[in-house]
């Protein structure tokens, strides 16, 4: 390995990392001391080692056999915060919660960002939204460190942010984001995001192990066929429909205060909270035709037979 400024260990376990405490070892992770250290090191890493970002890991199953390669977390020198009129910059590692919070005291509205997990990079890496507001809709550029080392700015619009969901690199590093941001009342901002952790607490379960929304929203489905008939549904809603609320394997459950969050009920493992989605996935499809897509990134090796759907991803 290169030598750093920061923290690099070998064999690190990832399960204390993650919102569901689960998940084996990474061969390396690599906490960067600032943004120079996280440059050289990608530079001087061997071409054949896989690296991947990792935020606070609430979006994020690593698998019960852990990660190949080197796991970069950014730690606090990537948690800045500055303001230029009505422009914002963050650091990646900024909590989206907390940026919401800074900005409505310089009556910066970016309230949608309130009640979403995790930290800035990872809701740019996935365009995360709430409440009809996406990262899309207030993003101006990225500042990021390409697996070559290269310090690069990237406009919003270069960026293929779609539905929970961008075309960025996936070795590459987001290390700051600048948002545009309309004026409001700092009272204001802050009754409504008052608001929104209300509601968000009354209708999921926020107390539990979980990461989030496991499966996105089905969008242009049609019960018969007519071009007419296309609307979205509620990933919830056809879960709850197919009897799985509240549904058990091994030591995850489908929450029973809200059906789309895979919880960990205690001492499950990866391969329990993976497979129970799968099996939700499969008895949806049979009962409703519907095939849901997984938010919730799973990434890393299982320890017995690979599951379908693998896929690598964002925390």
């Amino acid at each position: 390995m290169p030598p750093v400024r920061g923290t690099l260990t070998r064999d690190r376990p990832l399960d204390g990392l993650t919102w569901l405490r689960v998940g084996g070892p990474a061969d390396w992770l690599f906490q960067p001391a600032d943004e120079a250290d996280l440059a050289a090191f990608l530079r001087d890493l061997p071409a054949g080692v896989a690296v991947f970002p990792m935020g606070v890991g609430s979006n994020l199953i690593v698998r019960d056999g852990g990660i190949r390669g080197v796991v970069v977390r950014l730690g606090r020198a990537f948690a800045s915060y500055a303001r230029d009129g009505h422009t914002v910059t963050a650091g990646a590692a900024m909590l989206d919660a907390h940026l919401a919070r800074r900005a409505a005291t310089d009556g910066l509205d970016l309230t949608f960002l309130r009640t979403i997990p995790g930290s800035i990079g990872g809701a740019v890496a996935m365009n995360a939204g709430c409440y009809g507001t996406y990262v899309a809709d207030h993003l101006v550029e990225v500042r990021a460190v390409t697996r070559g080392g290269g310090v690069v700015t990237i406009p919003a619009g270069d960026l293929a942010l779609a539905y929970r969901s961008s075309g960025l690199d996936p070795e590459t590093l987001i290390v700051a984001a600048t948002f545009d941001a309309p004026g409001g009342e700092p009272a204001e901002l802050a009754a409504r995001m008052d608001e929104q952790l209300a509601r968000r607490d009354a209708t999921q379960p926020t107390k539990d192990r979980s990461a989030g929304s496991t499966f996105r929203n089905p969008a242009g489905f049609s019960s018969t066929g007519r071009a007419d008939d296309v609307h979205d549904l509620k990933a919830w809603k056809v879960i709850d429909d197919a009897g799985l609320r509240g549904h058990v394997r091994g030591g995850a459950v489908m929450s029973p205060k809200h059906p789309n969050f895979l919880v960990n009920r205690g001492g499950a493992t990866a391969a329990d909270l993976e497979e129970l989605g799968e099996e939700v996935r499969e008895r949806v499809f049979r009962h409703s035709g519907i095939r849901l897509d997984w938010e919730v990134k799973r990434v890393g090796e299982p320890v017995g037979p690979r599951t379908s759907g693998d896929e690598t991803g964002r925390g």
